[in-house]
Formats: C-alpha cells, structure tokens, sequence
C-alpha cells in the first residue's frame, strides 16, 4: 500500500430509521438502523455495581412527536449520563445513535460498531436542531421519579439524598408552572437577597412560627401557647435564575435554622450587641465630642432596635432600610450560610 491524497472525500451518510415505522414494527431485527432524536425524558438509571451493567433508558421524541425508548448500555449510558451531569450543558439534548439494534418498538446501541454523538456540531444534528420548537430547545430533559428511585444503593444515602432521589428534577422554567403540590428538585443560581420594608424576619410565637399581633405585648396563640414575649422568626426572600427563568423563593424560619446554624432570636440579638458595641468604638475616642456625637446618634434613631431589624449582620457592612433591596453576591451568600455561633445554641421547636 500507498499513501496518497484524495480531493473531495464524500462526508459519511447515514440513513436514520423512521419513529412511525419502529413503532409499528416495519423494520428488521437482523438489521442495525442509524437513529436521531431529541432526549425528552430519562426513565431509567443503573448504575455500575457488583453484577450490574450501566445502563441508561431515555425517551427519544423525533420532528412528528412519536417517541420510542432507547437504551444506552456501558460506555455508551456512561457518556451520556457524564453529558448530562455536566452543569455547563444546558438546553435539549439531540443523540445521534448510530448501527443501533431494533426490537420491540425500542433501540439500543450494538456491543460494538455503535456511535453516538451527543449534540456534536455536524450538520444532521444541527439541522433537526433548528427544528425542535424554540421554547424546546431551552429545557434540558427532566429525569422521572421512576428513574431515580431505582438508582441503587438507595438505602446508604441520608435522608437529603433519599429526598432528591425520589424527587422529580426539573428545570426552573418547568419549575415556574407547577400549579399542584409537587415533590421535585430544581437548580438556580441566586440573584440577591431581597429585604423589604418589614426585614429579614418577624416576631411570633414561642411554639409555632404563627406571626403575633404585636410585637410587645404578651398573647395566647392559636395553637395554645402563651407567649409572654414574642421572638424573632426568619422570613427570607430569595431570587433565583436558570438560563432566562428567574424565581423568588422564600424561605422560612426552620429552612433558614437549618442553613445558618442559628436561630432568628440569636442573630438578631447579636445585631444589637454588635451595633453597640460599633458605635461604642466610634464614640469613646473622641471624647471632646462624646455629647454631641450621642445627641446625633440618638436624633438618627440607628441605636434603636426598631431600626437595626432592618439591617443585616454587622459582618456584612450593608443596610437595608426605607424596604429597598439589597443586591449580595453569590459568595457572599455562601459565608454567610457558613456563619457557625461560637457556642451551642438551643434551637426552639417549630411547626
């Protein structure tokens, strides 16, 4: 042999299976078909364990709607489910299978000779694409309850990891038009930390996270408690996005209890102790104007602790006040989900 230059060497051509056919059943067994189509769910993951295989089973919609399953077996499902783990691919998913085996109105990869292309950038791909309907072409698939309940090793996880796992993930454009009571999972990135006129908190029952008439006064709850003073209790808003969908969760006392390490009372007294002692510093040094300065401070109201509930911890150096609404970066959220009180702390049961 030889080695030589051919000009204009033809690209590869495949010969994609049609869905309708598959599902009739007009194709042969003995015959490998190439398939393209778009992911739109996963219904089953198994993972790679002592006596098991991987293997991943998508639905795969074509251009007319028809939808067939296909499973992707060992390396073929590791490439994909890798793909789809990975946070920087978003929007649909385009397979291109090809020497795919056809039974029973489903497809699978063949032990060997099989290729798949996952969103690659040739023109078969590109082209159905530009096809799939354009709000489609935005949503990443979803994975089923059913797909994640049968993850095995389901009995070592915690309890978090147990609840995502029975838990449907979806995108947050998805996530935006639940109008039902859903168990399910979503992932955002956060904007900022909106405080509106009342705070980051408001007072209420010693018990429940019932809110109180008022704040000074001593009540008999709903739930039977009498609260001799009110506490503080979280009320946090959160803004979110993922891709052009933007949310607004908000979180209450025992989610906020979980994630900061410290009850609302806690911070809040804190805060107070903290400001006095800030504005202690200021003051003591410049003795000459110790009276003036006192009268000024007293004038401004920022000592009383009406005034500091509108503000966020000392550490953070912000002031929210008159309701604006504080922009925080994402870090900045991070350390401050990582705040831990030097000493243990007594948290009060909630409902």
């Amino acid at each position: 042999m030889k080695a030589i230059e051919l000009q204009n060497i033809p690209p590869k051509g495949y010969f994609f299976k049609d869905f309708g056919e598959i599902l009739q059943g007009k194709c042969k067994t003995d015959r490998l078909e190439d398939i393209i189509g778009a992911v739109s769910e996963i219904n089953h993951i198994q993972s790679n364990t002592p006596g098991k295989k991987v293997v991943i089973s998508v639905v795969l919609k074509d251009l007319k709607s028809n939808c067939i399953n296909c499973n992707l077996w060992e390396i073929y499902g590791s490439k994909f489910l890798a793909y789809y783990n990975d946070p920087k691919n978003n929007g649909a998913i385009v397979i291109l299978l090809t020497h795919a085996m056809v039974k029973d109105g489903q497809v699978s990869n063949a032990w060997s000779g099989s290729k798949l292309l996952i969103n690659e950038d040739i023109p078969e791909i590109q082209d159905f694409m530009s096809k799939v309907p354009t709000n489609e072409q935005k949503e990443k698939p979803t994975q089923s309850a059913k797909s994640l309940s049968n993850w095995s090793g389901g009995s070592q996880y915690s309890p978090v990891e147990k609840f995502v796992h029975n838990a449907k993930c979806m995108s947050l454009s998805q996530f935006c038009k639940i109008k039902h009571e859903t168990l399910c999972v979503t992932v955002a990135t956060t904007l900022k930390f909106a405080v509106s006129k009342y705070g980051w908190f408001y007072y209420g029952c010693t018990r429940c996270s019932s809110k109180a008439p008022n704040p000074e006064k001593a009540y008999e709850c709903s739930c039977g408690q009498k609260v001799e003073q009110p506490i503080p209790r979280y009320k946090i808003e959160i803004y979110v996005s993922n891709g052009e969908s933007k949310y607004r969760f908000v979180f209450w006392d025992s989610e906020c209890v979980a994630i900061l390490g410290m009850t609302a009372e806690f911070m809040h007294n804190s805060m107070v102790e903290n400001q006095s002692k800030t504005e202690y510093a200021k003051l003591v040094p410049n003795k000459e104007n110790l009276e003036t300065s006192a009268q000024t401070l007293s004038a401004s109201g920022e000592n009383d602790p009406e005034s500091i509930i509108l503000m966020t911890p000392v550490k953070d150096v912000v002031i929210a006040d008159k309701g604006e609404e504080v922009d925080f970066e994402a870090s900045g959220a991070t350390q401050l989900s990582g705040t831990k009180p030097s000493k243990k702390l007594k948290i009060e049961p909630s409902s």
